[in-house]
């Protein structure tokens, strides 16, 4: 046992008294937390967010985790002299495309992940979209870019979800196991399809009544200036996240997001945080401090209480 100093335990002790009304509130709820593939880029960053996520489950909230594997999808791409291609901040998946996706996503993010929550005696299971039938999806149809003149997207082997079948996760936590979620998943013919990862996220929330969506990302939350980390936005609401749309103030990767928090919050998902898997306990201190670490995103902010109107 570690020998504390008199400060240390007070600040120990502080520190509860200031989690348990946190702890009240979301013992046994359902939080759904997305992580892109940044967050498992390597072995420390893995561990340090599975860590996290094993405190959650160790306090009784019910969590699943849907990974991304963006990044190492494009590397694997280029070691292999794959085209990659996006499209307003979604991958375009052709045939190769799609192979290389399964051996990234099903293959080394969530071997790496599952390896790290063993560490930390998390009772993880790897499951995908494909797995039961989860995520129910269909091809998307080629559409039709902006533009009189503009071309046709097709992008490939991408999939459009059609419903999710909750009882596959609810299943899994019943029996008191955290669910590792792949976004690939398949359509009625067995074809297999990649989904946008926070797509999927979103939508597994809405399905399970979730009491947040969480976005760990490589930002710091939504930012009013992308170009400035200081322009972090606390709290905002769809109104609000509309009018950062409209005015351009997005990048390209964030637009996927924004429509994932839309989607979540319409279908009944009451608080969304975007946050930073960098940051040092991002997830911990978003979750059981007022002040949080990144941007909480609400249907309107009406709805937020006082205390959470002062960050």
């Amino acid at each position: 046992m570690t020998n504390l100093t008199g400060s240390e335990r007070a600040i120990a002790v502080t520190a509860l008294r200031h989690a348990i009304p946190y702890l009240r509130m979301f013992k046994d709820k359902m939080f759904v937390i997305k992580a892109g593939g940044n967050a498992f880029a390597s072995a420390e960053s893995t561990r340090a967010l599975v860590e996290q996520l094993g405190i959650l489950h160790q306090l009784g909230i019910r969590v699943v985790l849907v990974h991304g594997g963006g990044p190492q999808s494009s590397e694997l791409s280029d070691q292999l002299g794959l085209l990659t291609r996006f499209v307003e901040g979604r991958r375009v998946t052709d045939g190769d495309a799609l192979k290389v996706a399964v051996m990234v996503l099903n293959g080394q993010i969530s071997t790496r992940i599952l390896a790290a929550c063993r560490e930390f005696d998390v009772p993880a299971v790897g499951i995908s979209g494909v797995d039961a039938g989860l995520v129910r999806a269909r091809k998307r149809p080629p559409v039709a870019a902006e533009g009189l003149d503009a071309p046709t997207i097709d992008y490939g082997f991408v999939g459009d979800i059609e419903r999710i079948e909750p009882g596959v996760i609810l299943k899994q936590l019943a029996s008191g196991f955290v669910p590792i979620v792949s976004p690939l998943s398949a359509d009625d013919a067995g074809t297999l399809l990649n989904i946008n990862a926070d797509t999927v996220a979103a939508a597994i929330a809405c399905a399970l009544d979730a009491e947040k969506l969480i976005l760990a990302t490589g930002a710091p939350g939504i930012l009013e200036d992308v170009a400035d980390p200081q322009s972090l936005i606390s709290y905002i609401d769809r109104a609000g996240l509309r009018g950062l749309r409209d005015d351009g103030l997005l990048t390209d990767g964030m637009l996927p997001k924004v429509a994932s928090i839309e989607l979540a919050l319409t279908g009944g998902v009451p608080r969304v945080h975007v946050i930073s898997y960098a940051s040092p306990d991002s997830l911990l201190l978003e979750i059981f401090t007022n002040e949080g670490t990144g941007t909480l995103v609400v249907d309107d902010i009406g709805q937020l209480m006082p205390a959470e109107q002062l960050v």
